[in-house]
């Protein structure tokens, strides 16, 4: 029997029944896209970042939904714990509102990208420390396996590779605003979860 272990970013053979390893994975994801948007340019570049774009409003979203409250109701310190996480992750959505009206061949796009991936891997951490050990101490493969399947839902609402010349519905309404998608991602999350919107 092989030993059980954290999958690695991007590897998709492993199965998504632990939330702590999906949403490590898509940490992952999410350093891989800031460096395909720093390496690209031009076209290349815009498609990137609004791949980025959408995985960050999906993963902080998921959290807001799923993550959040389990650690609220589930942790000694819990309430603060969220509390500081999500003025993270209220200042990476200023900054990234700011780098989605800029183009990205504006001269002051890069420096604030870097900018916003010091704050994202810093929000990472945190969450990782904070929130993810904790999980995987209070609750058992059961609810580990309902909390992913709750990201799941959000993740195919922003798929963070293209598939070209297979549009599906997901990857069609990931091209609408943020706010329309971080809404689609709450109603899907909470359908999964067996909650109404």
């Amino acid at each position: 029997m092989s030993e059980l272990h954290t999958p690695q970013a991007g590897d998709d053979r492993a199965e998504d029944t632990d939330v702590v390893a999906l949403l490590m994975r898509q940490h992952g994801d999410i350093r891989n896209l800031f460096d395909e948007v720093e390496a690209a340019s031009g076209a290349e570049r815009r498609e990137a970042f609004r791949r980025l774009v959408r995985l960050l409003a999906v993963h902080e979203t998921a959290e807001e939904e799923v993550v959040h409250p389990f650690a609220r109701r589930s942790f000694p310190g819990g309430e603060q714990i969220v509390e500081d996480r999500l003025a993270e992750e209220k200042a990476a959505k200023e900054t990234l509102a700011t780098l989605d009206d800029l183009d990205t061949d504006d001269p002051t796009f890069m420096p604030q990208l870097m900018a916003l991936r010091t704050d994202v891997q810093e929000h990472a951490r945190a969450e990782e420390r904070y929130e993810f050990t904790h999980i995987r101490r209070s609750t058992d493969v059961t609810g580990l396996a309902a909390m992913a399947k709750a990201v799941k839902a959000a993740e195919a609402m922003a798929p963070t590779r293209p598939h070209p010349g297979v549009e599906s519905g997901a990857a069609n309404m990931a091209l609408g605003p943020v706010a329309a998608l971080m809404d689609r991602t709450k109603d899907a999350v909470r359908k999964a979860m067996g909650k109404d919107g």
